[in-house]
């Protein structure tokens, strides 16, 4: 029986597109997002696609007493944790920043469900937890590191999960490690409006498609790959915003900490996705080869046929769908949020 679930960060790139589609599945949606790295107009338009509402409070999960409010205010059956600083490239310049809104916000938030008895939570981890992996595609029972302090923040927070379970056994905790999001919802409404420069390839992709910036920097081009450039998994967000529903809705029948890959079980190379984008959007993306970013790594991508397994989710949509329904949204949305 759908209820009432809590989205942190549901104002971002993934939080709004899961918002819709718990919509979609009759779930009723209360919002908490401080703003930082999001638009509310991406929620303005998810209540347009869907016709109902969503409750939004501007408020940051490491405030206690607002999220106790919000607690007190809404029976919340579950909780969905998107909130959080994502860049990785930022976390090595600003690693305090990144583990107090990162871990201590959710110490915070895991406070507040814990006074309220509210003991259901689908946590928004990442493939970045597996450091440099030793072989390809990856399994869950990987051993786990991380190479820069975005990627600890996540392995601490699971480990705490992990401990919490361990001290309660009324908890279900579900972590899903995403491997790389992309695309946006097909309708061209809402996509990914990155702040200033982007971290991710292919908003950066589609900025220089669009006009935005000159070029593309390919960091490395000498890699042990296809073409020397770096293979990722990469996954259509409005696939993995499925698999946070899919896991609401399993949640209760899974006991303690479950743990789920997310993504297509197939790598793509930098420039295997700049064509790509090519032959979707009929520009050529200009781009030049600098030297690699510390902490990358030659490749990565998922076996994700544990999350098909107990979950009943698998990704169904292809790299021309992602880069297709990108640059909709691109095209669409040339600023973003603020057009």
């Amino acid at each position: 029986m759908p209820g009432k679930i809590l989205v942190t960060g549901g104002a971002g790139y993934i939080g709004s597109h899961t918002t819709l589609l718990l919509l979609e599945a009759g779930y009723q949606v209360v919002v908490v997002d401080n703003l930082s790295n999001s638009s509310l107009e991406s929620l303005r338009r998810v209540e347009n696609l869907t016709g109902k509402e969503v409750v939004f409070y501007k408020a940051d999960i490491r405030e206690k007493d607002k999220l106790i409010s919000i607690f007190e205010e809404h029976q919340i059956d579950g909780v969905v944790h998107f909130a959080g600083l994502k860049a990785v490239g930022e976390s090595t310049q600003i690693p305090l920043e990144y583990y107090e809104q990162n871990v201590y916000g959710t110490v915070s938030l895991l406070k507040v469900m814990q006074q309220f008895n509210c003991l259901r939570i689908v946590f928004s981890s990442s493939a970045t937890v597996y450091g440099d992996p030793a072989t390809v595609p990856i399994t869950e029972d990987f051993p786990v590191s991380a190479t820069n302090p975005y990627g600890r923040s996540k392995l601490y927070i699971e480990e705490i999960m992990r401990d919490l379970a361990i001290s309660n056994d009324a908890w279900n905790i579900i972590l899903l490690r995403y491997f790389n999001p992309i695309g946006a919802h097909d309708s061209g409404q809402i996509g990914e409006d990155p702040q200033g420069i982007p971290n991710n390839l292919m908003p950066y992709i589609s900025q220089v498609a669009v006009g935005k910036r000159d070029k593309l920097s390919v960091f490395g081009g000498d890699y042990p790959t296809i073409d020397g450039t770096g293979v990722r998994d990469y996954i259509h967000v409005v696939d993995l915003s499925d698999a946070h529903v899919k896991a609401i809705q399993k949640i209760e029948s899974l006991n303690g900490v479950s743990t789920f890959n997310l993504g297509t079980g197939k790598g793509y190379s930098v420039l295997q996705m700049v064509d790509a984008f090519k032959e979707g959007a009929g520009k050529a993306v200009p781009y030049e080869i600098v030297e690699r970013r510390p902490g990358d790594i030659a490749e990565c991508w998922a076996d994700a046929s544990l999350a098909e397994k107990i979950l009943g989710w698998k990704a169904s949509r292809g790299l021309q769908e992602m880069v297709n329904d990108t640059w909709r949204w691109q095209s669409s949305n040339p600023n973003g949020y603020k057009n």
